[in-house]
């Protein structure tokens, strides 16, 4: 009779944060999954009148098919426009700017769509092609070996596949919980409780990767350089000294932001300021 009043205290004690991880899964996933064509909202067409997202979508499709490309990036363009975001999107998008010679841009759209789709090797793959058209051939600070591993495994899904898959241990660890205070048994009582011990430590490695994957997916500290050519200064002032030169489509991290200026990183650990008109976040 203790043993069952007890689980119903817990079970009860639990229910808010179920809520609350059900709610914050949905809204990931909403804004993460959302397509174009699951949108009503609609644009101004000169000759048609309103053209509903959906659309909207078919006709960069064609286009993108049919080799024209400039149009499809205008009709892609205006579903981003509308707010709308999700990794096939920003992928088709990048393809057409990378198919447009804008490879600035491409490469832009490629981290965008990965940011989403973090496990999709077509979005790594056309990355890797866009970024060795790049001028720039910077030899990045290798991480801590541990460090590396663990980023890899965490994105082989997405922030709502994470939040899934922890939802799923923790019933998965109440579950095997609730075996281990009810079984009569004794096998049934030491299965319950590795079990439980396995099932929670799946629970929070999958709730720490969905975080850092959900902080990387909201992260606006990295950017592209969107210019032809731009000098690194040594200060926020255009006629400060030029420490070194970047090219379209170079990843920088921002550091700080001053009145028109960014203080920017990049991968072998140089520093200097660059305009924020040069470069685009992702």
């Amino acid at each position: 009779m203790k043993r069952l009043l007890f689980v119903m205290i817990l079970l009860g004690s639990l229910a808010p944060a179920f809520a609350q991880s059900d709610s914050t899964q949905r809204a990931e996933a909403a804004a993460e999954v959302l397509l174009p064509a699951d949108t009503a909202a609609a644009a101004t067409d000169t000759m048609s009148g309103p053209v509903p997202a959906e659309a909207l979508w078919d006709r960069a499709n064609t286009a993108y098919i049919n080799g024209d490309y400039h149009a499809a990036m205008e009709f892609y363009e205006e579903l981003v426009a509308r707010g709308l975001g999700s990794a096939k999107l920003y992928y088709n998008l990048g393809n057409a700017y990378f198919k447009d010679g804008l490879t600035g841009r491409a490469i832009l759209y490629y981290h965008k769509a990965l940011r989403l789709a973090p496990g999709n090797d077509d979005i790594r793959y056309n990355l890797s092609v866009a970024e060795a058209r790049a001028k720039d051939r910077i030899e990045a600070i290798p991480d801590f070996f541990l460090t590396e591993w663990i980023r890899a495994v965490r994105r082989t899904m997405s922030c709502t596949a994470w939040s899934v898959l922890s939802l799923a241990a923790l019933v998965l660890t109440l579950g095997l919980f609730l075996i281990y205070l009810l079984a009569q048994r004794l096998s049934l009582r030491k299965g319950g409780f590795y079990g439980t011990i396995l099932a929670g430590v799946l629970f929070v490695l999958t709730t720490c990767f969905a975080a850092g994957e959900r902080r990387e997916m909201l992260d606006d500290s990295h950017a592209v350089v969107m210019a032809a050519s731009t000098a690194v200064k040594s200060s926020p002032d255009k006629s400060s000294t030029d420490l070194f030169v970047l090219h379209e489509g170079t990843l920088v991290s921002i550091t700080n932001r001053l009145e028109g200026w960014c203080e920017i990183t990049i991968a072998d650990g140089k520093k200097g300021w660059l305009e924020a008109k040069t470069i685009e976040t992702i």
